[in-house]
């Protein structure tokens, strides 16, 4: 398939590109950029006039809910979101039902993503067997059966000597650890942030501290391991600033925020919207602000959808027994748009933090567009606003806070190793 991008103006902050210029595809490559190669003749030519063309963005943390969880969403919705939202490649946390704590188990998830063809899939392992933070998994092997690092999802690693020996273990072979800072023990059966909403509406609290402590141990450890640490969903002033501090140490930390959390506080739960239950809890006003300038000035690497689509029923009930979570893979690019236009940023800037930084964060070369680079690519309208509701969602969860809101940036098309796998009518081409 040979494709001719024209007209289109070309972002690919990796290589501090943002001009006018087309862009040639053939075999899944990009084979030339403003000048097309001699006996060049596409296939098909899209006219990109008005809109961006950008490398295809990357998610640091989307749950696919298989296998295991089916009723709540299945690989091919959310694949198929993953395409309308211009993702090209994801990774998906170890919590599925079986745990992704066996090579077998990897291999299979890898080779159903790649049937479907719509996104990179990169799995995370589970750090410990079954997630219950006893005894390590055989994180060789499970690299070796496609594994990006290991992680805990969002269940805590308790036991401190195991988070030790899992960091030195990981060190030894260049491993990331994928943690998100959070104190089982303080954080409790808590709802919502630990403050005055939560004491107004009678809802268990998680206090920021909960997020401090567990970063504070992380952060101890991962200097004393000098293991490779990616910080998952920060959510806390404090936090930032020891993240910043860290860095500025030179520990290999990084680390992501949710793009719900560049936007929503704790007041956004109103009276009791369940579709704000999320893990970690929205914060205060100060928390949110600091998340943004984080970002802004590069402490925090990524932003992420922290997709979790939820079936409804679990969030149709009262706020404290609903299930944390949102769909976010189609709103992470219109949410991070958003954001970077309140900033007063630079569009580069923010797709840098949807591109080349995930890309690094999970050691790939992806997120940028340099001539013979995969033909990963999004091309999207930045003034196209459109409303937020379910049926404009292609993810089988429709659960979002942001239901109603009108948000700029519509992706057109999304191209996935020189195959376009997402199209304005919505049609979805299979190869």
């Amino acid at each position: 398939m040979k494709i001719h991008i024209k007209n289109g103006r070309l972002i690919d902050p990796r290589h501090a590109i943002d001009a006018k210029h087309d862009l040639f595809i053939a075999a899944g490559k990009v084979v030339g950029i403003s000048q097309a190669p001699a006996d060049f003749s596409a296939n098909q030519v899209i006219d990109a006039s008005g809109l961006i063309v950008c490398p295809g963005l990357v998610d640091l943390s989307a749950r696919l809910r298989e296998p295991g969880f089916e009723y709540k969403a299945t690989l091919e919705s959310e694949m198929l979101a993953a395409a309308a939202g211009g993702v090209t490649s994801l990774a998906c946390p170890p919590d599925t039902d079986p745990v992704l704590d066996e090579p077998g188990l990897v291999e299979m998830l890898k080779h159903r993503a790649r049937q479907l063809n719509l996104a990179h899939v990169y799995p995370l392992g589970a750090l410990t067997r079954q997630l219950q933070g006893e005894h390590l998994t055989e994180m060789c092997e499970l690299t070796e059966a496609g594994c990006v690092g290991f992680s805990h999802a969002d269940r805590p690693v308790t036991d401190t000597l195991v988070l030790w020996r899992a960091m030195q273990y990981a060190a030894t072979f260049g491993f990331t650890v994928w943690l998100q800072p959070q104190d089982k023990h303080l954080a409790g059966n808590g709802v919502a942030h630990d403050g005055e909403v939560a004491a107004r509406l009678g809802l268990r609290g998680i206090p920021a501290t909960a997020e401090t402590i567990a970063l504070a141990t992380i952060i101890r450890l991962a200097r004393e391991s000098r293991a490779r640490v990616h910080i998952g969903r920060l959510s806390t002033e404090e936090g930032v600033m020891m993240v910043r501090a860290a860095k500025r140490e030179g520990l290999a930390i990084s680390c992501d925020v949710a793009a719900n959390h560049l936007h929503l506080t704790e007041h956004d739960i109103g009276f009791f919207d369940a579709n704000c239950h999320l893990r970690p809890p929205l914060r205060t006003q100060r928390d949110k602000e600091a998340l943004r300038q984080g970002v802004a000035d590069g402490t925090i690497d990524a932003i992420c959808s922290d997709h979790a689509p939820v079936d409804d029923d679990a969030k149709l009930v009262p706020f404290a027994e609903s299930e944390a979570g949102a769909t976010g893979l189609e709103l992470l690019l219109p949410l991070t748009l958003k954001w970077a236009a309140e900033q007063r940023l630079p569009l580069g800037d923010a797709i840098a933090s949807l591109t080349c930084k995930p890309a690094a964060i999970l050691g790939l070369d992806s997120g940028h567009l340099a001539m013979n680079s995969s033909a990963d690519i999004c091309i999207f309208d930045p003034e196209h606003y459109w409303k937020i509701e379910p049926r404009a969602l292609r993810s089988q969860g429709k659960n979002t806070p942001f239901t109603g809101l009108e948000l700029p940036g519509k992706v057109r098309y999304t191209i996935l190793d020189g195959n376009i796998v997402h199209k304005p009518d919505g049609h979805h081409h299979r190869v």
